[in-house]
């Protein structure tokens, strides 16, 4: 079971608590909120790239092998109408590493993309989830 603890502070911000960990939600100003934390919508993004993120790092090292630099662009389409929903996401992964290959590289994401990264598993459930994989400046996927 999964539980967490959301308490309005003020205006439209409320604070989130999980394990002890804190995070502030608010709302943009042009719809009330003094833009002071995070969109809920924009968790998603945050908590799929976590995600992923989470699982390449433990894959690379069980592979032996080392990430110099890591990071990821998670971008989605809202609908136009209420309720405004993610219509597509798409993430693109981008790594450096000398002792990094593409094969491993590949399989990493896919095997995160594919079987593990449960946050992935439900925005397909959603909207259409693609994704692209950069190695040391080369794209060496597109999915």
């Amino acid at each position: 079971m999964a539980q967490v603890n959301i308490k309005w502070t003020d205006g439209m911000s409320f604070e989130g608590m999980l394990e002890g960990h804190k995070i502030r939600l608010d709302a943009a100003s042009e719809s009330g909120g003094a833009d002071s934390g995070f969109r809920p919508k924009a968790l998603m993004l945050v908590a799929f790239a976590g995600c992923t993120g989470m699982d390449i790092v433990s894959l690379i090292k069980k592979m032996r092998k080392e990430i110099e630099e890591y990071d990821m662009t998670v971008d989605a389409d809202l609908a136009e109408d209420h309720p405004k929903v993610y219509t597509r996401f798409n993430i693109v992964y981008n790594l450096k590493g000398s002792n990094l290959s593409a094969e491993k590289v590949i399989k990493s994401v896919t095997m995160s993309q594919e079987k593990y990264c449960g946050v992935a598993a439900m925005l397909r459930m959603i909207a259409p989830l693609s994704y692209q994989v950069i190695l040391n400046g080369k794209e060496i996927l597109s999915v």
